[in-house]
């Protein structure tokens, strides 16, 4: 299994929509809070972390990349640089920031140079060593209070890096 953030121009993604109002010449980008945040991925890299998951994994864990978060002002800033935005306020259920690790999964997660595993909370009848995947690669245990989110990330896309990915 794996967990990963927003696939940067994909049918849920506000990129569509953000450009859709650029190329009907929309006289405002809306946008719901300006401390909003999400993590980005492209459906290449995607892939490419799913297919080389499958060759790390032992069985029952989830793999989360390290990937890098944005600004939703900054995505629009990217995509409609001379278009005004309006707040117009969070919608119910709509979330700040995106969490793809929550403190409450800090104890099951490990850390690798470029992604995360989530060990699995089930008993197999041969004990598995997830700090080392298939691949042999080696993890480590993050810290108790660990949480990983679009907005405590340290890989941040600037607009014209958002730009170079579409």
């Amino acid at each position: 299994v794996v967990r990963y953030g927003n696939v940067v121009g994909s049918r849920g993604s506000v990129v569509p929509f953000f450009k859709k109002l650029v190329q009907n010449k929309a006289s405002e980008i809306p946008i719901t809070d300006i401390r909003m945040t999400r993590f980005w991925i492209t459906l290449d890299e995607g892939v490419s972390f799913v297919l080389k998951s499958l060759k790390r994994m032992h069985g029952g864990e989830i793999f989360v990349p390290k990937i890098p978060s944005m600004k939703i002002t900054d995505l629009a800033k990217a995509l409609a640089p001379n278009t005004p935005t309006k707040i117009i306020g969070i919608r119910p259920g709509e979330k700040l920031h995106e969490v793809m690790i929550p403190k409450d999964e800090s104890h099951l997660a490990l850390e690798f140079e470029d992604f995360f595993i989530i060990q699995p909370t089930i008993s197999f009848q041969t004990p598995k060593d997830y700090t080392l995947t298939k691949l042999h690669e080696k993890g480590q245990k993050v810290a108790h209070d660990f949480e990983y989110s679009s907005h405590n990330n340290n890989q941040w896309l600037e607009p014209d890096d958002l730009l170079k990915l579409l």
